[in-house]
């Protein structure tokens, strides 16, 4: 059985994808720092990100990159936030986040929302994306 990461990846349990490639897919988190709060996962379980291919990596940045462009359009933040952490999951992932200030990157104020408003917030960065 996979992470739950590759569950949601693969379908298997529900998530709030706005990209999804053959080498990585991001989909909202569903505690999220700040409403736009999206996780960029490659296909592969690797566990540590400094495990992982220096072009692999790089294909992630580049994703999370445009993902980080969307979400200041989208949610009007200041910047886009970036947070490699990886100690819920043993699967390698980006935090990508709009943010408009410094206390944002606290992971500890991670909190649930709503499922109306993560699949509102997802058509969003999906439809933003497509630009």
């Amino acid at each position: 059985m996979g992470t739950i990461f590759t569950r949601i990846i693969e379908g298997e349990i529900p998530g709030h994808v706005v990209w999804s490639d053959e080498v990585c897919a991001a989909f909202l988190d569903i505690e999220p720092l700040t409403p736009g709060h999206v996780l960029v996962v490659p296909r592969a379980e690797i566990d540590h990100w400094v495990d992982l291919p220096t072009e692999l990596l790089s294909h992630l940045t580049e994703v999370a990159a445009r993902i980080g462009r969307a979400q200041c359009k989208v949610f009007g933040a200041q910047r886009a936030g970036v947070i490699v952490q990886g100690f819920e999951v043993p699967h390698a992932h980006l935090h990508v986040f709009p943010t408009s200030d410094p206390g944002d990157f606290d992971l500890s104020r991670k909190g649930p929302r709503d499922q109306a408003d993560l699949a509102q917030d997802a058509a969003a960065l999906r439809g933003a994306l497509m630009q």
